[in-house]
C-alpha cells in the first residue's frame, strides 16, 4: 500500500483567493467564466472514455460545483472535495436550490485516501494541480482512491513560454478572461512531469488534450497540442 503524504497539502492564499470570489462563481459572465465556457467540452472528454451514470465519482477540488453538478446531472454519484469553506457552500446551496443529488465535504484528497480506498469509478482533478504546493501528493493520492480499471482525469497548463505569454499576459492583462494573480508560472506543469508522476503511482497515461482558446469567437476547443492548457486521461491497473 502506498503511503500518502500527510502534511498541509495547501496554500492559504490559493484558498483565500478563491473563497473571496466564492459568491460569483455561479455566474456565468464573472471571472469564473472559462470554466463555465470550458465545462461542456471536459464532460463530453469525459464521457469519451467512460459513461458516467451510476459511477461513483469523486470531484477533487470542486470548488462550487460546475464540474460536479454536470456529472451528476449525468446519472453519476458525485462526492466533491475542496479545503475552501466557501465556494464549498455555495455548491451545496446551488445544489439544494436545483435539485441536485450529490455530496460536497470539506478535506484534503490525501486524508480521503487513507478512508476510501479505491472507492470510486472516475477521480477528476481539474484545475487544480498548479494551485497546490505538492501536486504529486495529489496524484499519489488520487491513485489510492481509483478502483482497478478505473479513470482518472486531471487539467492543468503546462510550463513554458507559450503559457505564460497566453495563460498569464494573455488571460490575465490583455484580455482580463481571469483576475489578475489567478496563476503562477512557476507552478505549471509539464505534461512530461504529469504523466512520470502518473506512472510513478500505476496509472496508465492514455490521452493528453490541448485545450485552446480562440479569442476571435471566445470559445475553447479540444485537439492535439498540450502547449498551454491540457487535459490528460489515466486509467489504473487493473
Amino acid at each position: 500500500m502506498m503511503t500518502l503524504s500527510t502534511h498541509a497539502n495547501h496554500d492559504p492564499a490559493e484558498l483565500a483567493k478563491f473563497s473571496q470570489l466564492a459568491h460569483r462563481w455561479w455566474d456565468p459572465e464573472s471571472e469564473f467564466k472559462p470554466l463555465h465556457d470550458l465545462n461542456p467540452h471536459r464532460l463530453a472528454w469525459i464521457e469519451r472514455w467512460i459513461s458516467l451514470s451510476d459511477k461513483q465519482v469523486l470531484d477533487v477540488g470542486c470548488g462550487g460545483g460546475i464540474l460536479s453538478e454536470s456529472m451528476a446531472r449525468l446519472g453519476a454519484r458525485v462526492h466533491g472535495i475542496d479545503l475552501a469553506e466557501k465556494p464549498l457552500g455555495v455548491a451545496r446551496l446551488h445544489a439544494l436550490e436545483h435539485d441536485i443529488a450529490l455530496t460536497y465535504e470539506a478535506i484534503a484528497v490525501e486524508t480521503l485516501a487513507q478512508r476510501e480506498v479505491q472507492h470510486y469509478d472516475v477521480v477528476t482533478c481539474m484545475e487544480m494541480l498548479e494551485h497546490v504546493p505538492d501536486p504529486a501528493s495529489v496524484i499519489r493520492a488520487c491513485a489510492q482512491l481509483i478502483k482497478p480499471g478505473g479513470f482518472v482525469f486531471f487539467s492543468t497548463l503546462n510550463r513554458n513560454l507559450k503559457s505564460y505569454l497566453f495563460a498569464i499576459l494573455g488571460a490575465e492583462y490583455l484580455l482580463r478572461l481571469l483576475p489578475r494573480g489567478t496563476h503562477e508560472h512557476g507552478r505549471f506543469i509539464k505534461p512530461s512531469e504529469l504523466s512520470r508522476w502518473a506512472r510513478h503511482v500505476g496509472l496508465e497515461v492514455r490521452e493528453i488534450e490541448g485545450v485552446h482558446y480562440y479569442p476571435v469567437t471566445r470559445q475553447y476547443h479540444l485537439k492535439p497540442g498540450p502547449d498551454v492548457n491540457y487535459l490528460m486521461c489515466c486509467q489504473a491497473s487493473l
